[in-house]
C-alpha cells in the first residue's frame, strides 16, 4: 500500500472518536436526505434549490445537489468509517459555508437560527479530519 493511502486511512483514535464519527455521520446523512430526497420532512431537491436561490446561492439546483450530496454521502462514509478524512474535509467546507452564509448574522444560539449546532458539527468533522476514523472503521481494517 502506498504511503499516501496508508496515511489517509490511518487513525490514532480510539472508541470515543468512533462514537463521535457515527453520530455526526448520522446527522449529516439525515440532513442530506432531506435536501436530496425530501425524507424526514425535508423539501427535496426542488424545494432546497428554490431556498438556496432565495439566499443568493445560485444556481440553486447545483448548490442543493452539491450540499445535499456532500451531506448524504460523506455522512454515510462517516457512519461506515470509509475514507473519513476526505469526507470530513468536504463536510468541514460545507459547514463553514452554512455558518457564514446562513447562520452567522443570527448570533450563536439555535433559537435565533444561529450557528450553535453547525459549530458543534464543524467540531465533530474537524476531529474526524485530524484523528481519523477510530478503532471500529473500514479505514482501520484496510490500513492494517
Amino acid at each position: 500500500m502506498s504511503p499516501l493511502i496508508k496515511s489517509l486511512l490511518s487513525t490514532r483514535a480510539g472508541y470515543g472518536l468512533t462514537i463521535l464519527r457515527i453520530v455526526v455521520g448520522i446527522i449529516f446523512a439525515a440532513h442530506g436526505s432531506q435536501k436530496l430526497f425530501g425524507w424526514f420532512g425535508g423539501y427535496g431537491l426542488a424545494g432546497t434549490a428554490q431556498w438556496m436561490e432565495s439566499i443568493g446561492l445560485a444556481p440553486g439546483t447545483l448548490m442543493a445537489l452539491l450540499s445535499g450530496g456532500t451531506e448524504f454521502f460523506a455522512g454515510l462514509a462517516l457512519i461506515i468509517g470509509l475514507l473519513v478524512r476526505p469526507a470530513a474535509l468536504g463536510l468541514t467546507i460545507l459547514t463553514l459555508v452554512a455558518i457564514f452564509s446562513v447562520h452567522i448574522h443570527n448570533g450563536l444560539f439555535m433559537a435565533n437560527n444561529g450557528y450553535e449546532f453547525a459549530l458543534a458539527l464543524l467540531g465533530g468533522a474537524l476531529a474526524v479530519l485530524l484523528e481519523g476514523a477510530g478503532k471500529l472503521s473500514a479505514d482501520r481494517a484496510i490500513a492494517n
